[in-house]
């Protein structure tokens, strides 16, 4: 008997005890107030209590042969629906043995070895069981040419000798390769909105004939208009040197896999000038509506422009992949910007509260140049101003000596308590020499004002602080310092900078120039000429870059252990643990730049809790695009190696 027919038997056995305790209990009130009826009472009670066991057992054989005939049908009609089953259906056991299959599964994989699949499933439960995850069996999976959604559960099937339970599962496989070809083919069908820009479209004009215009302007627009017609795309000429572009997006992948082709073919237009030709282009295919893939398109084209121009930028569900960007930054001729940047800056900071400036995580030279600078101007126009700073920096002992001696800065550098206490939303907070929201001193900050100003000149990453007020960034630019420079020269408010922070300032453009060697224009020098006129101690800012003899020991190491690859990269690592590792790096990665042939360096060093890669380039190797995967990829665990792991297994301390 089943355990159900037994649950209904017990049920109906545990009813018929209280019907048979109830009745005794009224026959023997009835004799304790009649003895003449006890002995009718026990002849009654007896035949009743016969009758009730044999119509009880009679009962039960009815009911069990009910239920007997019910199950077997229902098993029946469950091996009916198994073996006819429109699906095809297999069950077979984790160790890959089948035990049976339908007939629909025989007919739908005759032609194919289904074996390796039903294996890859098996070895996926597996897994499964061995973490003790306990889910149903549900996967999307290409067989052939067509697509399945695979559907099953798992259990135990039996014990072997060995003691180690075996598992039996059964699978569905529903063909689902229509409403895949169907929702490709509605994907496919939506637009994707792009921005086309020609980056340097006003400065070739500028410097070029009146004569050769046309005809340039004509070979840039047939040379794009034909782009867009492989794609059976729509370009739009909003602008001069503006284009808005709209197409299927069944012919993204098609210009993905073809890098972006237009930026190379638009260079191969001839310009009699020394300035390559150059376009940006940014496609999103982010938004439910035109409309609003056309802002994201505007935000992306923004983030392609601060990288530099000379790339596309693909925006796929808030993520962002390049593709270019192999183009030295060229340098703006015009300082209309700087311009409407700094009355713009000198407004902002008359209407706040104070003033807060704030660099990167283990600021630089240029950092510290570019906040000297910042706090200047508020002080000039009568400002509470502080510059944050949270952390040291080995690398600027020479130069916190020397500003530890100034009685003026004593209450000016504060650190993160501070700053938090002393912020509003009434604060200007001006951001110098980085954008990106991770790399910040205190990015709490960034949540307590929103007025927010970014001074900055690296390529700009995807990590960008989105909700400034006003942004001056400049990849062109050799230094933070340089740009705020610029700044200063054009504020309606004079600004008389003091000695130190004309030097600080200097200092930041000398470091990130390596002494006005890289990256280096008509604006860097024009910075630096702005700057000695205020009058700078050349002697005392070389000091300030001085390294100690130990670790020019150990840069000059790195720089002996360098590998060559490929003839013009150099590669290294510092094997020493050390918390200023990134610092070294740096500076012997710029090393490696001075031997000849060698056009791109990367040294790899470890601080103790993460591993630091410095990259540095002088050819058409784009440094940051790479070491932008590389950060994709996990965060370094040093336990994650069994080097740095005890005997019992745990992290070495």
């Amino acid at each position: 008997m089943s355990n159900n027919n037994k649950r209904i038997v017990e049920k109906l056995e545990s009813k018929t005890k209280i019907y048979l305790v109830i009745i005794a209990v009224l026959l023997i009130v009835l004799c304790i107030y009649e003895e003449a009826l006890i002995l009718p009472s026990v002849i009654t009670y007896a035949l009743l209590l016969g009758y009730t066991l044999w119509i009880n057992s009679k009962r039960i054989g009815e009911l069990s042969k009910h239920i007997h005939d019910l199950t077997i049908n229902v098993d029946t009609a469950a091996k009916n629906t198994l073996i006819n089953s429109p699906f095809p259906l297999v069950i077979l056991e984790t160790d890959g043995n089948i035990i049976w299959k339908s007939s629909n599964f025989n007919k739908e994989f005759e032609d194919l070895d289904i074996n390796n699949y039903l294996d890859e499933i098996s070895r996926e439960v597996k897994i499964s069981i061995e973490n003790q995850e306990n889910e149903p069996i549900d996967k999307q999976m290409k067989i052939g040419e067509k697509t399945y959604h695979i559907i099953g559960e798992y259990i135990k099937s039996k014990t072997n000798k060995k003691q180690k339970t075996e598992y039996m599962m059964t699978l569905y496989f529903l063909d689902i390769t229509k409403s895949i070809d169907l929702e490709t083919t509605y994907n496919n069908s939506k637009s994707c909105i792009g921005i086309l820009m020609i980056d340097n479209y006003e400065e070739i004009m500028q410097r070029i004939s009146a004569e050769e215009k046309p005809g340039l302007t004509a070979a840039i627009e047939k040379t794009i208009y034909e782009w867009a017609a492989t794609t059976g795309g729509i370009m739009v000429k909003t602008e001069r040197d503006t284009f808005v572009y709209m197409f299927e997006q069944k012919f993204l992948d098609e210009i993905e896999n073809t890098k972006f082709n237009i930026l190379d073919t638009i260079k191969e237009i001839k310009v009699d000038i020394d300035m390559p030709l150059t376009v940006s282009i940014a496609i999103s295919v982010d938004g439910d509506t035109n409309y609003e893939k056309y802002k994201s398109a505007v935000e992306a084209v923004d983030v392609v422009l601060g990288r530099g121009g000379d790339q596309a930028v693909v925006r796929k569900n808030g993520k962002y992949i390049f593709y270019g960007g192999r183009t030295q930054e060229v340098e703006k001729r015009t300082k209309v910007k700087a311009r409407t940047i700094a009355n713009a800056l000198e407004k902002l900071m008359k209407d706040s509260k104070n003033v807060m400036v704030m660099g990167h995580m283990n600021p630089d030279m240029d950092c510290v140049g570019a906040s000297l600078g910042i706090y200047r101007l508020a002080k000039s126009l009568d400002k509470e101003v502080y510059i944050v700073n949270n952390s040291s920096n080995a690398n600027l002992e020479s130069f916190t000596e020397t500003i530890e001696k100034e009685e003026e800065y004593k209450d000016v550098i504060i650190d993160k308590n501070q700053a938090l206490s002393k912020i509003s939303p009434e604060t200007l907070l001006v951001i110098v020499d980085t954008h990106k929201i991770s790399y910040v001193e205190i990015p709490e900050l960034l949540n307590e004002t929103e007025k927010i100003v970014v001074i900055d000149h690296h390529r700009r990453s995807t990590d960008f602080i989105e909700n400034s007020i006003l942004t001056f960034h400049e990849v062109y630019a050799s230094s933070a310092s340089e740009l705020v420079t610029e700044v200063l020269q054009y504020t309606e408010t004079p600004v008389t900078l003091e000695k130190l922070e004309t030097e600080s300032l200097y200092a930041g453009i000398m470091m990130d120039t390596k002494n006005f060697t890289f990256k280096t224009g008509v604006r860097t020098f024009e910075a630096a000429a702005y700057l000695r006129k205020f009058g700078v101690d050349i002697i005392k800012v070389k000091k300030w870059f001085q390294s100690s003899l130990e670790n020019y020991k150990v840069i000059a190491e790195i720089v002996k252990n360098a590998e060559i690859i490929n003839e013009t990269i150099g590669i290294s690592i510092n094997e020493t643990e050390d918390k200023n590792a990134s610092l070294i790096c740096a500076k012997a990665a710029d090393e490696l730049l001075t031997i000849s042939d060698i056009t791109a360096s990367f040294v790899i060093g470890n601080t103790g809790d993460k591993i630091c890669i410095s990259g540095r380039s002088i050819g058409d190797i784009n440094v940051q695009v790479i070491l932008e995967k590389l950060r994709r990829r996990r965060t370094y665990n040093p336990c994650r190696s069994t080097a740095r792991r005890n005997d019992n297994g745990r992290c070495k301390e």
